[in-house]
């Protein structure tokens, strides 16, 4: 199988429980929550992405012919550092198009511990060492295990149509269950509404976007 990639960096997991940690980043091309269609924008989980996943023109993008190749080119970006085991993060769009038992294996293979950032909307293949599944309004998950359930919030929105209730989630198998306030014009009345659900919620803990906040790639 070849691999479609947006763009294929190294930088700081910018969010969630792993906030910080360096990493290498495979974007990959396409997800199966947009057409290609500017109308499907309208859709609250087009409407509340902030990535640019078509194509694959980015930085590190292109057709990748093989699992292995792919692996070794991530490696490449990793750091020869003494005592850090390289970490990659495959996201999206949506990775688990993709993302197969041979990359896995692969990039296991190049000593990679691998993550994936996913809608939660495909099953993910056996051997993933991270699970973050990101679910979006109305749409059914398959992904309903992992490490970590981020969900995009406040309730009634400070942005139109990402009315999703956190109790609902609740029932769903994930060690750690991360709150993370909708970007946009309104970004601080959600973070306010975020913290004060966490406070009053406690199993629930605040996701903020640190790249954003540091400017970092």
């Amino acid at each position: 199988m070849s691999y479609r990639v947006k763009e294929l960096f190294y930088s700081l997991q910018g969010e969630g429980c792993r906030a910080g940690r360096p990493a290498v980043f495979i974007r990959f091309s396409g997800c199966n929550l947009w057409s290609g269609r500017e109308a499907d924008r309208a859709r609250a989980g087009c409407r509340i992405c902030d990535t640019d996943f078509v194509g694959t023109d980015g930085p590190g993008g292109g057709l990748y012919a093989s699992a292995g190749e792919l692996a070794a080119r991530a490696h490449l970006l990793w750091p020869a550092a003494p005592a850090a085991r390289p970490y990659v993060v495959c996201t999206g769009g949506e990775p688990l198009l993709q993302l197969d038992a041979p990359l896995v294996a692969a990039l296991h293979d190049a000593g990679f511990e691998v993550g994936v950032e996913t809608n939660g909307t495909a099953a993910p293949p056996p051997g993933i060492d991270w699970i973050c599944v990101s679910p979006k309004p109305g749409v059914a998950l398959v992904a309903r295990r992992g490490q970590e359930l981020k969900l995009l919030y406040p309730l009634d929105g400070a942005e139109p149509g990402t009315g999703v209730d956190p109790a609902d989630y609740l029932d769903l198998d994930f060690e750690n269950f991360c709150l993370q306030p909708v970007d946009g014009p309104q970004v601080e009345i959600a973070t306010q509404r975020a913290v004060s659900y966490c406070l009053a919620h406690p199993r629930w803990r605040l996701s903020l976007q640190l790249h954003k906040i540091l400017r970092i790639l």
